[in-house]
């Protein structure tokens, strides 16, 4: 069936992806947000000269040169030009910045590290004009902290009011604002902007090879297949990576359901591990049956995503998975390196009714964790001039036009495209090794400053929009499938957003580099311990973690939430 078009997204996003379960936190309006008081306590006396016509129209260079400094992700993806000097950092800058005397630099941000950076610069007194990050937790953090500035929302829409319309359409305002100040913009999540990006690839001529004519969808299937394909000597390591957990440990499958909402809103986020809680426990009892029968990498506390990509490109794993783009230069090393091997995509761990069948948790409701409502959560330096918080409103407007925004995803006609499909969708020309090529992920990394996704008419069309192209197989349809069966899951009721406070949860600010690095030292010890040891161990580690400062996490964020400064979970009564 086809879906709905996508200019019907703000009722879909609300429909049928559950965003509307997100109710409003305090002095917030109790449904779209568009009653909010978005004035900030600057109160129109920042000081920025507003021009007489509102929005890009109304445009004009500064006096003086105003430099402006944006941060990217720097993804260390090898064969690719610097994320801070390229040719499209350079069209930015020809494009936007000559145009209206704003030098636009820009700030490269580890991926893999950004909770590094971002303090390091803080603390440096070097913070880019833009703060920004998925984690709404941390971005709020540093506005607690006093890296950001407060703004006036009237004014940043009188600049930018593209941007802030689509945050208004999209029930985005709610989000702007902690402990009664206005911080933040946010980018627009399109409809299930994620739900179809993060694909996971398995060996399917491995598996034909020990028997399987489907990817086991189910634990006790996946530990059959793993336990041959390692007899049949298909790989020289162990077949599946593990790696040491970040912050972002969820253990979704081993949640109650229906979850308990002071539960989930003590322990759910991507802000701290949970490790006193039971379903990490045994999430983490599953991963130390498979370290016992030597199917996960054995010292996986020495790994990492670069270890285990080059792993599965060298023919070594029997999964891997990351986000889809037009092009995917690890799929494309991988066909080079193993020609004739054949992957299938899929999720695992479930049966056809949707329940786990291992026996530790017989009878739950796979769960899995939403996407936020949001997409990048954009906050202003406290260094930045007021000429400098306007130029680097107007980047945002600017970027969210249609003819800009389109030029960063797709290219340029005749460079990147000659051609349309039957859509009337540019056809993406090969650009591997040209100057002119688009960055990691289609230029994500640039626009996701105003937008989380390619957005197309349909699903269907956007799925297409991103599916990897010139490999021996396509893996458009099972990217839509994928979706689709998504969609079901939230339909059931099966997948829960974060929680999102709207007070600063200070003892998060105090003890999360120390607990997660307690909880890497603490999940090894556990991963690898004997199994007769585990819940012994478990519990002994537990109460230590309590101590170093999770139980005043708990506390505060159950007395935010028990003072209605927390949003609050869907009613899953009214599901399938």
């Amino acid at each position: 069936m086809k879906a709905k078009r996508l200019k019907l997204l703000p009722l879909l996003l609300i429909v049928i992806f559950s965003l509307s379960v997100l109710t409003a936190c305090n002095s917030l309006s109790d449904d779209t947000g568009k009653d909010t008081d978005i004035t900030g306590k600057n109160g129109g006396e920042s000081g920025i000269t507003l021009d007489t016509e509102p929005g890009i129209e109304g445009f004009k260079p500064f006096e003086k040169k105003v430099t402006i400094k944006i941060p990217v992700y720097d993804r260390g993806v090898e064969g690719l030009p610097p994320v801070d000097d390229n040719y499209w950092t350079k069209w930015i800058q020809k494009n936007f910045g000559d145009k209206y005397n704003i030098t636009v630099n820009y700030e490269p941000i580890p991926r893999s590290d950004v909770m590094t950076k971002y303090p390091l610069l803080i603390a440096a007194q070097e913070t880019p004009t833009i703060l920004m990050e998925y984690d709404y937790p941390k971005v709020s953090q540093w506005a607690a902290e006093g890296a950001m500035r407060t703004i006036d929302l009237n004014e940043f829409k009188h600049v930018a009011p593209t941007y802030y319309n689509e945050m208004e359409n999209n029930d985005l305002l709610i989000y702007t604002s902690i402990g009664g100040e206005t911080y933040f913009v946010c980018a627009v999540r399109p409809y299930a902007a994620t739900e179809y990006k993060w694909i996971n690839f398995y060996r399917m001529d491995w598996l034909r090879k020990v028997g399987y004519d489907h990817v086991p969808t189910n634990i006790q299937e996946e530990i059959d297949a793993l336990t041959k394909i390692k007899q049949a000597g298909l790989t020289d390591i162990e077949p599946m990576n593990l790696q040491l957990p970040t912050a972002n440990y969820q253990a979704n499958a081993y949640r109650d359901f229906p979850l308990d909402e002071k539960e989930w809103a003590v322990h759910v986020g991507i802000d701290v591990a949970a490790l006193p809680w039971e379903p990490v426990k045994e999430q983490i009892r599953k991963e130390n049956k498979y370290w016992h029968l030597g199917l996960v990498t054995k010292e996986f506390e020495l790994n990492d995503d670069t270890n285990a990509r080059a792993n599965f490109i060298a023919g070594k794993l029997y999964s891997y998975g990351g986000y889809m783009a037009s092009n995917v230069d690890w799929l494309d090393a991988f066909y080079k390196n193993n020609p004739g091997a054949e992957l299938a995509t899929a999720t695992v761990l479930y049966d056809d009714t949707g329940q786990i069948t291992f026996d530790l948790s017989d009878g739950l409701i796979p769960q899995e964790r939403s996407n936020t409502p949001y997409g990048m959560v954009i906050g202003f330096s406290s260094l930045a001039s007021d000429d400098q918080l306007k130029a680097a409103w107007m980047y945002l407007e600017w970027m969210r036009q249609k003819d800009v925004l389109h030029t960063l995803q797709y290219g340029i006609e005749g460079i990147h495209y000659k051609e349309f499909d039957e859509l009337g969708y540019p056809i993406m020309l090969d650009m591997t090794g040209k100057e002119e090529r688009l960055n990691y992920n289609d230029n994500k990394d640039i626009w996701c400053a105003v937008i989380e996704s390619r957005e197309r008419d349909t699903i269907e069309d956007s799925i297409a929009a991103i599916a990897p192209r010139g490999l021996p197989q396509d893996f458009t349809q099972n990217m839509i499938n994928e979706f689709y069966m998504k969609k079901e899951k939230v339909e059931r009721g099966w997948i829960y957003p974060d929680p999102v406070f709207s007070v600063p949860i200070e003892s998060l600010n105090e003890y999360r580099a120390t607990l997660q690095s307690l909880f890497q030292e603490f999940y090894t010890k556990i991963v690898k311990c004997d199994p007769a040891q585990f819940d012994a161990l478990y519990e002994e580690l537990s109460k230590q973690y309590l101590e170093a400062g999770y139980q005043e996490i708990m506390d505060e964020k159950l007395a935010a939430y028990e003072a209605g400064n927390c949003t609050r979970l869907p009613d899953k009564s009214k599901k399938k």
